[in-house]
């Protein structure tokens, strides 16, 4: 039966029923229906858009203050750290070498190092030069859509990975300075920080992080390792970079027979409490994401940094009677290198665990190991960064779990949490000892053809009137 409707005539006097066929009636119905769920699906898309776009804004935004707590590490962290360590008639030497890298290294990476360390497919021996320039880094126009185009890397941009990455290829060289301060010519370290960086650095990054042989999965040597936030990369090279400049250089004028005192510990314990803050930014941010991992790798970065510093006050407490600030200050930062390697891998009692290991060891290293082998590394380098960063990456192997990150599909991959298997173990040591042949010997080539070239220390003269006159023409401290 067809419905009916009623209408007035055009007189407005009489009412007209009008019959309305069945088949227009469904035909509105279904018109209706289908707007309504148009409507219904867009604004679902809308809806995911818009989180989309939220979620973008809240990990972009966490990784560029994770820039410039890594950047902050470098200076004022470091170059305080560092600086107060010397000698009076040094301090600025050591401060230019923080603030001058922090320039030359972002140039480097801005120009081609980046390329060479994250460009094209997951995998091989370097990069390529997909992203020279800046070249499918930065914001490009698109004519196709009438729009500015921003590059992805993940779930932030691509700038700000770059930015990211670009921290730890400034901070790496200048680590390797503590080994050689107060005796090597700046413009040798400029010219040795540019070659390491490009065929040390670049290379390592690419092997360990972009899919190349000493990354973790099937393909790579020994099944890879894991290396959340530079472990091997950072620490670890520049830590075996450290101990064969300083070898190879020799020792500063009057060590070990004369006391060569640090000149402001008040420097070196501000530096080191923004080195810990800083870390935060490296080994946090090194998820790339703003997450649960974060957390975890923020947790377990705190942990093994406190735990390092009562255990090298420790260990001096036994040892020399006192606890003293620099101990407690470098045992804070051997406790922040050893967890690199470990940030996203590890639980926080095992953490606790690694940082005080890390407090005893490095102590060990920096007050016995080198005066055994007799080589003066001045800031204790290796001491710190290449014994605390080769004690990590071994500990990951031990104490890794799925649990902190599945990077295994379920499988258990820690020497522990898998019963005894030692894979991972395996991959750790052979790629802690590829990264210690590899960067150590390709410093000690680059090294020697500097000083066969240019002389790498100093004029004795200079040495002893001190780096800041000799290099610089400038004072720290003048004084009425």
């Amino acid at each position: 039966m067809s419905p009916t409707v009623s209408a007035q005539d055009d007189t407005g006097g009489s009412t007209v029923e009008v019959t309305q066929p069945a088949e227009g009636v469904a035909a509105v119905a279904d018109e209706a229906a289908v707007e309504e769920e148009a409507a219904e699906e867009l604004t679902l898309e809308s809806l995911k858009a818009e989180v989309e776009v939220a979620a973008l804004a809240g990990h972009n935004g966490w990784m560029l203050v994770c820039c410039a707590l890594v950047l902050f590490m470098t200076a004022p962290g470091l170059a305080m750290f560092y600086g107060g360590l010397v000698r009076r008639k040094n301090v600025l030497s050591v401060m230019m070498q923080c603030i001058f890298l922090m320039g030359l290294m972002t140039v480097l990476w801005a120009l081609y190092g980046y390329s060479l360390a994250f460009g094209g497919d997951d995998g091989g021996w370097i990069g390529n030069t997909e992203y020279l320039f800046m070249n499918g880094v930065q914001r490009y126009w698109d004519d196709a859509t009438g729009a500015a185009i921003t590059p992805m890397e993940g779930g932030i941009t691509r700038m700000t990975h770059m930015l990211f990455q670009g921290m730890f290829f400034i901070i790496t060289p200048a680590l390797i300075c503590g080994a050689f301060a107060e005796r090597m010519k700046f413009s040798v370290m400029v010219m040795f920080s540019i070659l390491w960086g490009t065929f040390i650095y670049c290379p390592l990054c690419h092997w360990v992080w972009d899919g190349g042989p000493l990354s973790y999965n099937e393909g790579s040597i020994a099944g890879g390792a894991l290396d959340f936030a530079g472990g091997t990369v950072v620490h670890i090279s520049s830590g075996i970079s450290a101990l064969v400049a300083a070898m190879l250089i020799g020792p500063r004028m009057g060590y070990p027979s004369e006391p060569l005192q640090p000149h402001n510990l008040t420097y070196t314990a501000l530096g080191a409490a923004m080195l810990w803050v800083g870390w935060f930014g490296f080994n946090a941010g090194s998820e790339l994401l703003s997450d649960d991992l974060t957390s975890s790798a923020f947790m377990v970065t705190h942990f093994s940094a406190a735990a390092g510093a009562v255990a090298w006050a420790i260990a001096e407490w036994i040892w020399l009677g006192k606890p003293t600030v620099l101990g407690a200050s470098s045992g804070a930062v051997a406790g922040l290198v050893c967890i690199t390697p470990a940030a996203g891998f590890v639980q926080p009692m095992p953490a606790l665990i690694m940082g005080a290991l890390a407090g005893f060891i490095c102590f060990w290293s920096c007050s016995r190991l080198k005066h055994m082998f007799g080589y003066d590394d001045a800031l204790d380098a290796f001491g710190v960064h290449g014994i605390g960063g080769t004690l990590g990456a071994v500990l990951t192997g031990v104490f890794a779990t799925r649990a902190a990150w599945d990077v295994s599909e379920g499988v258990p991959i820690g020497l522990i949490e898998s019963g005894g298997d030692p894979a991972l173990l395996i991959g750790q040591i052979v790629a802690v000892l590829i990264t210690y042949v590899f960067a150590g010997v390709g410093s000690l080539i680059l090294l020697k053809i500097l000083d066969l070239a240019f002389g790498l220390r100093v004029a004795a003269e200079h040495e002893q009137r001190g780096l800041d006159i000799a290099d610089h023409g400038e004072e720290g401290y003048q004084f009425a």
